[in-house]
């Protein structure tokens, strides 16, 4: 009996689950509330099991579950403090007999502001936010935890994520796109779908180290909404100068145009065999498209 446990059931966890799940006989997810548990548990009808996990409290039933587990992806963020799961479980982890692989997902933000550069695996990760210096201290926990308990650790970092409901058709389709221009500011994008992929590769691997999780194109930030206009049919949003946007930002956003890079997936494809579904964003909105308008 193979078991998957997922520490943090959001968006790429699930869409995971939902592409790859019956690869595993049972699965055991976290969620941070009670009410989500019960609505989970009652609509995956015993596919699987969702329990609580509040960021804080080692439950003695989340511990089992991690011993009797074969692989796990941990999608929680890590906080000021450090990485959440590590300091309710990291025991847990490192004496469970059975786990083999330990997928993380974390973000090519590490990177920080490359000016613009392709940067692959091999490239420094110097980040320039506080919350990218937690989150390369997390990725260097879970490394060494792998080293220490013998189990294979393999770190994604992700571009920006996309898919369903969460897309720039989403966004157009709401009335609140906005079409950004900051001259010559790129970004690379991935599909929750090929995140899942990756993931499933990475545990058949029982795959060790960094990994590059993006697609093949970085382009602008206004590209994607103008094709997802053209898409809809509907005239694109204006563009928007970056210096007349930025004082309209929360600081988290702000955060993410203060960088750039080209992110390099060759290691991904390579090492993992991954054949990227959606390498564009074109190929991407237009199955979002045909899915959503679908008999």
């Amino acid at each position: 009996m193979t078991t998957l446990i997922c520490l943090g059931l959001g968006y790429s966890a699930e869409h995971f689950v939902k592409d790859f799940g019956k690869k595993f006989d049972r699965i055991v997810g976290t969620v941070r509330s009670a009410e989500r548990a019960a609505t989970l548990n009652a609509e995956s009808a015993g596919t699987l099991e969702a329990l609580v996990f509040d960021g804080k409290t080692a439950t003695d039933e989340l511990r089992r579950a991690i011993a009797a587990a074969d692989a796990a992806l941990i999608s929680i963020p890590q906080d000021a403090g450090g990485d959440p799961v590590l300091r309710a479980f990291d025991a847990a982890f490192t004496q469970a007999l059975q786990l083999r692989s330990i997928v993380y997902l974390s973000t090519v933000g590490v990177y920080g502001d490359c000016g613009g550069a392709w940067v692959d695996e091999e490239a420094p990760a110097k980040p320039t936010s506080a919350r990218g210096r937690e989150r390369l201290a997390a990725e260097a926990e879970w490394a060494a935890l792998g080293v220490r308990g013998g189990i294979a650790v393999a770190i994604l970092r992700l571009a920006g994520i996309y898919g369903p409901g969460r897309s720039a058709l989403t966004q157009v389709k709401r009335g609140d796109a906005r079409r950004i221009v900051k001259p010559g500011q790129v970004f690379n994008r991935i599909h929750v779908g090929d995140i899942a992929q990756a993931v499933d590769a990475a545990i058949a691997h029982r795959a060790a180290g960094v990994f590059n999780v993006a697609d093949d194109a970085p382009t602008p930030p206004g590209e994607p909404i103008a094709f997802a206009a053209q898409l809809l049919g509907v005239p694109p949003p204006p563009e928007v100068p970056f210096a007349q946007a930025a004082p309209t930002m929360s600081e988290l956003a702000l955060s993410f145009w203060q960088e750039c890079r080209r992110v390099k997936n060759d290691k991904l494809k390579r090492a993992l065999g991954v054949n990227l579904r959606y390498p564009t964003y074109r190929e991407g909105l237009r199955a979002l498209l045909n899915a959503s308008s679908g008999p």
